[in-house]
């Protein structure tokens, strides 16, 4: 069984992106700049543009992976809404934003109602505050 999760040990990283692809692309970025100010002809320069552009490519690949996953995490709640609210409650939830939805996931089956209408009714500033208030925590393992 995995080690219970909180709010203190929600966030995931992927190793292989985390702590090897982006940083090895950033440095590959540094190094060709770095080469292409030493030495700028214009096979030096290219090198540093393409070293810039796998870098993006690698954010926008991050960015995409987590765009698709908030659309689920949505589809997800959106479901839950309609098992765990009272009718007029989950209409309401339509309202919510992607962000607070996502944080939203992480409360259990009780406590989901009063957090969605603290939600609505403004009490949480960020993300990170409905987080906090959650006190069932139901941990998600499948974050990319």
């Amino acid at each position: 069984m995995p080690r219970p999760q909180d709010y203190a040990t929600h966030r995931r990283y992927f190793p292989l992106y985390h702590f090897v692809v982006l940083p090895a692309l950033v440095v590959n970025f540094v190094w060709s700049v770095r080469h292409a100010m030493g030495s700028p002809d214009a096979w030096n320069i290219w090198t540093a543009v393409m070293a810039f552009v796998l870098v993006l490519f690698a954010l926008a690949a991050r960015v995409m992976a987590l765009a698709v996953q908030n659309r689920v995490i949505r589809l997800e709640m959106r479901l839950r809404f309609g098992a765990l609210l009272p009718p007029a409650l989950a209409a309401r939830a339509a309202g919510l934003s992607t962000r607070q939805v996502v944080a939203l996931r992480f409360a259990g089956d009780a406590e989901l109602p009063p957090l969605v209408e603290r939600c609505l009714a403004g009490e949480f500033a960020a993300p990170k505050d409905i987080k906090l208030a959650i006190r069932d925590w139901q941990p998600d393992w499948l974050r990319a």
